[in-house]
């Protein structure tokens, strides 16, 4: 690890906390009744997925979301909103106090498989709980529906190098999928997964950096 330069952080279950039957349940509330068949852990399905990949727009994923749902249960675009934003429950202030002691040392980049209804809502406003902005902690950040492209993909992560300028041999990146974190490795990062339960700087430490 003595040649790392960079340090590549996945977004939820790395920095932000998730609890994916939060969602689950605030989609059930709303009327969808197989919300969980469309949500998972480290994947979405249907329009969460293609809404993850850039592939539509924030206003056709809700018109996807309430022929789901049905006609018997009219809901309005910001209760979909909400409903798929319980997905986070936020960022603890001592991971942003750590991305910001890091950055003197490292070049912080975020690579996040994640959609634009939650990036310019539930997640641009938790990094501003220090009264910062997202750049403030980040050098670079590369989202999957900016890149039209998922995690474990090799297309993101080679987005990523052209977009972020990093050498993947200079590059830790960390994830909470063991997957994704095997596909980077695949990809010449190096790579270190992020289990449930444990905290990024520990596991930052036990390697040497």
């Amino acid at each position: 690890m003595s040649d790392i330069k960079n340090l590549l952080f996945d977004l939820g279950g790395v920095i932000m906390d998730i609890d994916r039957m939060r969602c689950i349940r605030s989609f059930e509330r709303l009327g969808m009744r197989n919300a969980a068949d469309y949500l998972g852990d480290y994947g979405q399905k249907g329009p969460f997925e293609a809404l993850e990949a850039g592939a539509i727009e924030p206003d056709e994923f809700r018109c996807r979301i309430k022929s789901i749902i049905g006609t018997d249960t009219p809901v309005t675009d910001g209760q979909i909103d909400r409903a798929f934003n319980a997905f986070l429950t936020g960022i603890p202030l001592r991971r942003l106090q750590a991305l910001r002691s890091l950055r003197s040392s490292y070049g912080i980049y975020l690579l996040s498989n994640t959609n634009s209804v939650m990036w310019h809502s539930r997640i641009a406003s938790a990094f501003r709980a220090e009264g910062l902005e997202m750049g403030d902690y980040f050098d670079g950040t590369v989202t999957s529906f900016e890149a039209k492209a998922l995690k474990p993909s090799a297309d993101i992560f080679r987005y990523a190098e052209r977009k972020l300028g990093i050498v993947p041999a200079q590059t830790v990146f960390l994830d909470d999928s063991e997957a994704n974190v095997e596909a980077a490795r695949s990809l010449g990062f190096a790579g270190l997964h992020v289990a449930p339960g444990r905290e990024f700087t520990d596991i930052l430490k036990e390697a040497g950096l």
